[in-house]
């Protein structure tokens, strides 16, 4: 029978090799191309936008997150972070655990909301249903972007929100954060994130 370090020194041993296999399985590379995306506040979605064939492809870095979920939540939280996996929005994000960066969350929350309430309000207002908001063949056209910029009340809201520059300024915003892409000149639509915090913004309001 085996003495009982043994069986230790064993399972600490497998412990070992199964991290090193995970390890093994991800380059250096990617893993830090996932740590520059939520650094610089954004979320990673399922499906990207691509300007050059102008359809939604599928992104390496999503996909590797999900492959090895639990990898990265175990090396995100020994950063003092978590990983957060939204499965009906199809993206990931990271919430920081430090105290230090409450603030400066809740404002950036704050702002995205801000956005979000006035471009649903607008497209709601207009006769169509906000699903069309995260389709590449729809979303906002260039119409709708100057209605948007040219309505002084929302531009009051944005810069409550200090957006001072209005639209233009808001929807870079949410273009550097994956909420919003670019789908040509003066064409954008909401990426599956973004679709699903309006989603979840107006079952609030509805709620409330």
């Amino acid at each position: 029978m085996p003495e009982f370090s043994d069986t230790i020194e064993a399972t600490s041993t497998m412990d070992n090799l199964n991290s090193s296999s995970t390890y093994d399985e991800i380059l250096p590379a990617e893993s830090a191309a996932i740590y520059r995306e939520f650094q610089a506040g954004r979320v990673i979605v399922r499906d990207v936008w691509d300007s050059n064939r102008s359809e939604l492809r599928a992104n390496r870095l999503y996909n590797l997150l999900y492959n090895h979920l639990s990898h990265f939540r175990t090396l995100y939280e020994h950063l003092g972070s978590e990983l957060v996996f939204n499965e009906t929005g199809a993206f990931f994000y990271l919430k920081e655990s430090s105290d230090e960066e409450g603030d400066e969350h809740d404002e950036n929350a704050f702002r995205v909301q801000v956005i979000l309430l006035l471009i649903g309000r607008f497209f709601a207002r207009s006769g169509r249903d906000l699903d069309y908001l995260g389709r590449p063949d729809a979303g906002l056209n260039e119409q709708d972007l100057a209605a948007l910029a040219g309505d002084e009340e929302y531009q009051e809201i944005l810069r409550t929100a200090r957006f001072d520059k209005g639209f233009s300024e808001a929807l870079d915003y949410l273009d550097k954060r994956n909420l919003l892409f670019r789908s040509g000149a003066g064409r954008c639509f909401l990426s599956s994130a973004g679709l699903f915090f309006l989603q979840e913004l107006v079952r609030e309001y509805e709620q409330g």
